[in-house]
């Protein structure tokens, strides 16, 4: 096994793109013969770097169509499994849910935020977007009753918000714990401002979480391979949202979301991404509360 003293560039790349492109940690040390310890520990450092990175650059954004959704996890255990010696250490146990927000028309994810479903937590995550934004935009949210106090604080009405609520019929039995139910209608609802009904949906940030399930392996149902430590999800998912905004080629733009929304003048290779833990000293990692946002 190759230890983190030793990890060269080549080295670190194979790390990257194995990790970036949905394996595991476990599978990404039988490909590349490094030591477990050394890949979550460029995995700690090289996360934090890119939240930091993304946070100070993702700002001042021209967007004009914003959609925002949460997607599940969970750490350790499920919530109904959690017991009060999983927090013995100072661990975080139970669902985790990754808020974020997509540019309808450059992909980009300018923030997400990582915690419960509560309106805490989407306070703190609404507020963040609000702080990235440069012009009134058009939001649209799921029907989660929690926006409606996050987007007022937020906005304060400067804001053309509506919901998007989805009727589902009775899922089939037999269905239930691996299939969702199937849509039968979409509810459109204003509720601030004058936001145009064409373009009141979720569907391109319902697609980013499809994206995120498949980029990481922590995410996908039924396995056994979700996040031990929530510093390791917030690493992955930072790792992930800087792949996905820098250095991935999306298909219906025809190159990263990050040119596209004009915050970079080309698409990142791993080796980029991998330099910013010489410009940025990492910060050292900290366990999530309520949120972690990037």
């Amino acid at each position: 096994m190759v230890s983190m003293n030793r990890l060269d560039t080549a080295s670190r790349r194979a790390v990257v793109a194995s990790l970036v492109e949905g394996m595991s940690i476990r599978g990404t040390v039988r490909m590349t013969g490094i030591a477990k310890n050394t890949i979550q520990k460029l995995l700690l450092e090289l996360g934090e770097a890119c939240s930091r990175y993304q946070d100070e650059n993702l700002r001042n954004l021209n967007s004009r169509r914003i959609q925002v959704d949460e997607c599940w996890a969970f750490c350790y255990a499920k919530a109904k499994n959690v017991k009060p010696e999983h927090f013995d250490n100072g661990g975080y146990a139970g669902d985790i849910w990754t808020w974020a927000a997509i540019d309808a028309d450059s992909k980009l994810i300018p923030c997400w935020t990582l915690g419960a479903r509560d309106t805490d937590t989407a306070t703190h995550f609404v507020d963040d977007l609000s702080s990235r934004l440069s012009d009134r935009i058009q939001l649209t949210s799921d029907g989660l009753g929690s926006y409606l106090t996050a987007v007022e604080k937020a906005f304060r009405g400067a804001v053309d918000y509506a919901m998007l609520v989805k009727v589902y019929n009775q899922p089939v039995e037999g269905r239930k714990r691996y299939s969702p139910a199937d849509c039968i209608a979409c509810e459109r609802h204003t509720i601030v401002g004058d936001p145009d009904r064409d373009h009141i949906s979720t569907s391109y940030i319902e697609r980013a979480n499809l994206t995120m399930r498949m980029g990481m392996r922590r995410f996908t149902p039924l396995t056994n391979a979700f996040s031990k430590r929530v510093e390791n999800h917030a690493a992955a998912v930072s790792l992930h949202m800087m792949h996905y905004n820098f250095s991935r080629k999306h298909q219906t733009i025809g190159t990263s979301p990050a040119v596209a929304a004009g915050v970079a003048d080309h698409i990142w290779n791993i080796d980029e991404m991998i330099g910013l833990l010489e410009k940025i000293e990492p910060k050292s990692t900290r366990p999530a509360k309520t949120a972690v946002s990037n």
